[in-house]
C-alpha cells in the first residue's frame, strides 16, 4: 500500500512502527499538503516546521533505539488552541492571549503526547471557543474544504478542516454545545462528545463544572476509537472522570445494526427548527437503517427544560471564567461573547439551581427514554454549512433566528443530558454540501454507540 495523508490514522500509525515509512517521510508529506491547502482554508496557526521536524527525527530515532513506542507514534498532531500545550503558544483566539506559552501541558494534551504524537502547530478555534462558527481576529477565518466560501463551524472548526483536507490525520477537540458535532457535520468528518467524565479534564477552573468535555475527532470511526483509547480513563486529578480504563476504545469496532432499536427524530418532534434538506437526510436515514436490521422507530424524548438549562450555565460558566477579564477590557470581546459574558452576571444563585435541577430531570428522563431504545437519530446541525462571512444564521427555512444560539439547539439540547453523541458524514445537499448524523446513546455507552456509528459509516459509504 502506498502511503499517503488519505490514509487512516491506524494504517499511518501502524506503517511507522514497522518502519515502513519514517516519522520524518510522514511529516514531510503532512507539512507539503498545509503548505498546499492552508494558505486558502486557515485551519493550522502557529505552525512551526523547524519544531515539527526536529521532533519526527526524535520519533525516528526512539524507534531506532528500540524504545516501547505509544499507538500514536510519530503521527503529526496540531492541537485545538484552547488546549494549553507546553511550550506552544495558545491564544483561545483573543487578543488578549496573543502571547500566551503555557508551561505546562493540560491533561488531555498530557495524554496524547504521551501516545507519541509529534505537535506541527494548532488548530484555529472562534475566540475562547465561543459559538459554532471559527473566526477571530488573531488568525482570521477557517473556510470550509469541501466549498471555501462556507464556514467550517467550530469551535472546533479548525481541527475539522484539517482533518477532512488531510493535513493532520487526527484531531482534539472540545464541545459545550456542539463545539466536536458541529464542524464535524460541516466538513464531512466524525467528532465525538463522550459521556460526562469519559475524557476527564485537568486543570479546570471549577472542577464540578461538566457542560463542556474535550473528545475526539477523525477521518473515520475507527480512527475515532483509537484517539478516544488515548484520552480516556480515569486521573486522581479528575474526581468525576468514569473509571473504564482508555484500553477498552482501542479493538477494531464490530460495527452492526442487526436488532439495534433505533429512534430516528429529525426534529425532535417538533422542537427543532431544522433545514429541509438536513431533515430530509435525517429522514432518509431510517430507512437504509432498517433494511441494515435495526428496529426503526418515529421516536423522540421530552427535552422542554433543555433550552433555559444550557442557556443559564453556558452564561453562568462564561461569567464565572470570563467576567472578570472582560470588565478589565470591555472593548478586547465580540460583541455576541460579551453580551453571553453580561448575562451570567444577572444570574442569582436561584437560577443556577435551577439550571442543575433541571439538568438532573433531563438526564432522569433520557436514562427513561433508552429504556426502550438504544440510539437516537438527530441532525448534528439544523442546517448545512452557511456564508464564511456570516457571523451565524439568521434564519431557518425562512423563519428568523433569534440568537447566535438557535442554530446551534439540535447539538446543545443533548449536551445538558450528559450522554455521549457522536457526528456521522451520512449525505450531502444539492449543493454537495456535507450533513452529518448525530447518534446519541445512554451515559457511559460510548463503546457501543461507536459501533452502531461504524456501521451507520459503513451505509454511507
Amino acid at each position: 500500500m502506498t502511503l499517503s495523508v488519505e490514509s487512516t490514522a491506524r494504517e499511518q500509525a501502524d506503517a511507522v512502527r514497522r518502519r515502513e515509512v519514517s516519522a520524518r517521510e510522514l511529516m514531510d508529506l503532512h507539512l507539503a499538503r498545509i503548505a498546499e491547502r492552508n494558505p486558502q482554508l486557515n485551519a493550522i496557526v502557529s505552525l512551526d516546521e523547524e519544531r515539527a521536524r526536529a521532533g519526527a527525527a526524535a520519533a525516528d530515532e526512539a524507534l531506532a533505539l528500540g524504545a516501547d513506542v505509544g499507538p500514536l507514534h510519530g503521527l503529526p498532531f496540531a492541537f485545538k488552541d484552547t488546549h494549553e500545550v507546553a511550550g506552544w503558544r495558545t491564544t483561545y483566539g483573543s487578543p488578549l492571549r496573543v502571547d500566551h506559552v503555557p508551561e505546562r501541558d493540560e491533561l488531555i494534551v498530557e495524554r496524547v503526547r504521551r501516545a507519541g504524537v509529534v505537535v506541527l502547530g494548532r488548530t484555529n478555534v472562534p475566540e475562547f471557543a465561543a459559538g459554532s462558527h471559527t473566526f477571530n481576529t488573531v488568525f482570521g477565518t477557517t473556510l470550509n474544504p469541501v466549498d471555501p466560501t462556507r464556514s467550517a463551524g467550530g469551535s472546533s472548526g479548525g481541527a475539522a478542516c484539517a482533518l477532512a483536507s488531510g493535513m493532520v490525520p487526527l484531531a482534539d477537540g472540545s464541545d459545550m454545545g456542539g463545539s466536536l458535532r458541529n464542524p464535524a457535520s460541516f466538513c464531512g468528518v466524525v467528532g465525538l462528545r463522550p459521556s460526562l467524565g469519559r475524557v476527564p479534564e485537568w486543570p479546570l477552573y471549577n472542577q464540578w463544572e461538566s457542560t463542556s468535555v474535550g473528545g475526539p475527532m477523525a477521518r473515520n470511526v475507527g480512527d475515532l476509537a483509537l484517539l478516544l483509547s488515548v484520552m480516556a480513563g480515569p486521573d486522581p486529578r479528575a474526581p468525576l472522570a468514569l473509571g473504564d480504563p482508555g484500553v477498552l476504545f482501542a479493538p477494531p469496532l464490530r460495527g452492526s445494526l442487526d436488532g439495534v432499536r433505533v429512534a430516528v427524530s429529525p426534529t425532535l418532534g417538533g422542537a427543532l427548527e431544522v433545514d429541509h434538506e438536513v431533515a430530509a437526510v435525517v429522514d432518509a436515514s431510517a430507512g437504509v437503517l432498517a433494511r441494515a436490521g435495526a428496529v426503526v422507530s418515529d421516536a423522540h424524548p421530552s427535552l422542554p427544560e433543555a433550552d433555559d438549562t444550557f442557556r443559564t450555565l453556558r452564561a453562568w460558566h462564561f461569567q464565572a471564567k470570563l467576567g472578570p477579564l472582560l470588565e478589565a477590557h470591555p472593548d478586547a470581546f465580540k460583541a455576541s461573547l460579551a453580551d453571553n459574558i453580561r448575562a451570567g452576571a444577572d444570574l442569582t444563585g436561584a437560577d443556577v439551581a435551577r439550571g442543575y435541577t433541571q439538568r438532573t430531570a433531563l438526564a432522569e428522563r433520557m436514562r427513561e427514554f433508552f429504556a426502550n431504545h438504544d440510539v437516537l437519530v438527530l441532525p448534528a446541525s439544523q442546517v448545512p454549512p452557511f456564508p464564511a462571512d456570516q457571523e451565524f444564521p439568521t434564519e431557518i427555512n425562512g423563519e428568523p433566528t433569534s440568537s447566535y444560539l438557535d442554530w446551534m439547539r439540535a447539538a446543545y439540547v443533548i449536551t445538558v443530558t450528559g450522554c455521549p453523541a457522536v457526528s456521522v458524514p451520512f449525505g450531502r445537499t444539492r449543493d454537495g454540501l456535507p450533513v452529518g448524523l448525530q447518534l446519541v446513546a445512554p451515559h457511559g455507552h460510548d463503546r457501543r454507540l461507536l459501533e452502531v456509528a461504524a456501521a451507520v459509516e459503513a451505509l454511507a459509504g
